[in-house]
């Protein structure tokens, strides 16, 4: 809202400094600015209150260190998130680009699941919660909603970069300026890390069986997103069991996506790294910045020993956002290294009921791999304080994020 404002102060009036809502950088350090400062003096309010609501914690005995200590304290924290992600957004960002709109649907769609199976736990006394189909439908639904929008709207596009010979073509026909990039053009080509040429083309699953079976390509792509999608909220919602390991972890991803959605949508980094450029997914920056200070205004409260959690109001709309960043830059390939702390949560729990499975049915009785799942309660079983966990879980997460981003040059 303020961007337009400024813009038509700008044209009309020439009002001073209203040409510098114009710069990405600039309205990215309003809306951490922003995100903070709601976070910080606004979170303490929302605390207060869900504690006057007795919207509060029960905690299951796991005989986990310092679980009693934490009865009583206020969960849904993820409003605070939200709520502070998206006043900056809609007050700077520009609400007509399809990737900001996108993001604005996941963060409302996956909070309001969040909190419906959090509402069910507190209000409901059905320590369930949401029924587990019903996650998962939601999460189909925004697959499919983000997959179809992706492959089908007119401004998500792609430019490809030219050859060398076809700029020497340029050259010879009188062309005075040399372009780096051709037209925009669909595609659903992505990116792919340690790869000559750096791209794969998502149709190429199913036109090598015959070429024009290339008009289902949104086939493949739309499952693609559904699967990501589903995969790293669930991967955020476990990695959710101990003070500031969530909050703290995914802070640093989307700090590292933000890198690429600014030279992604920068022809001059783009041409400089020869990635892919992709017009307007610049403006996603914008939403980061304010994802970005709304987690680490949260962790104020969150660190432990934590005076909020966030809940699945939190955690799934928290993984379900690192998700459709990912596709919307094109770099989701790079999920399984950069959100290396969400796979092993993950891997620790499919690792261990499926051996439990394995070897209850074939010895009787049931073995497990890990102490507990998932991997932080194995920790904790061994000992470790979790305040240590989580901040050697978030160096974990720093040193994935430098080789993420060292992807850029490494083919």
């Amino acid at each position: 809202m303020l961007y337009y404002l400024f813009e038509y102060l700008e044209k009309e009036f020439q009002f001073p400094g209203a040409s510098l809502f114009g710069y990405i950088t600039f309205r990215a350090a309003v809306a951490i600015i922003m995100s903070l400062l709601i976070s910080t003096v606004f979170g303490k309010r929302i605390i207060n209150y869900l504690r006057k609501k007795q919207v509060v914690e029960t905690i299951r005995d796991l005989g986990l260190e310092g679980q009693q200590e934490k009865v009583g304290t206020p969960t849904m924290g993820g409003i605070i998130i939200i709520l502070s992600t998206l006043i900056p957004v809609l007050l700077v960002a520009k609400l007509d680009n399809i990737y900001i709109i996108l993001l604005i649907v996941t963060t409302v769609w996956m909070g309001t699941i969040g909190f419906i199976d959090d509402y069910i736990k507190k209000f409901k006394q059905d320590k369930k919660g949401l029924k587990g189909q019903f996650k998962i439908l939601g999460q189909v639904g925004l697959g499919i909603i983000v997959g179809a929008t992706l492959y089908f709207h007119d401004d998500v596009t792609i430019k490809q970069q030219l050859t060398q010979t076809e700029k020497q073509e340029l050259v010879v026909s009188g062309t005075s300026q040399v372009k780096q990039f051709k037209a925009e053009e669909k595609s659903t080509k992505t990116s792919i890390p340690f790869v000559k040429g750096n791209e794969f083309d998502y149709a190429d699953l199913i036109t090598w069986i015959n070429p024009n079976l290339e008009k289902y390509a949104w086939v493949i792509f739309i499952l693609v997103v559904i699967f990501i999608i589903t995969a790293v909220s669930n991967g955020a919602n476990l990695t959710d069991g101990i003070d500031g390991l969530t909050a703290g972890t995914s802070a640093i991803i989307v700090l590292t996506l933000g890198v690429f959605a600014w030279v992604s949508g920068n022809t001059i980094f783009s041409n400089y790294l020869n990635i892919m450029y992709i017009p307007r997914v610049e403006e996603i920056t914008i939403y980061i910045a304010a994802f970005v200070g709304a987690l680490i205004g949260f962790l104020w409260y969150n660190t432990y020993p934590a005076q909020v959690f966030m809940g699945d109001t939190g955690s799934l709309t928290i993984g379900g956002v690192i998700a459709v960043i990912a596709i919307a830059v094109r770099k989701e390939w790079l999920i399984p290294l950069l959100c290396g702390v969400f796979l092993a949560e993950n891997l620790s729990v499919v690792m261990q009921v499926s051996w439990f499975k394995y070897t209850r049915k074939k010895y009787g009785v049931g073995r497990r791999i890990f102490k507990m799942s998932p991997l932080h309660h194995h920790f904790q079983k061994l000992g470790h304080h979790e305040s240590k966990i989580a901040t050697r879980f978030w160096i974990i997460g720093i040193l994935l994020a430098i080789l993420t981003i060292v992807t850029l040059k490494i083919r």
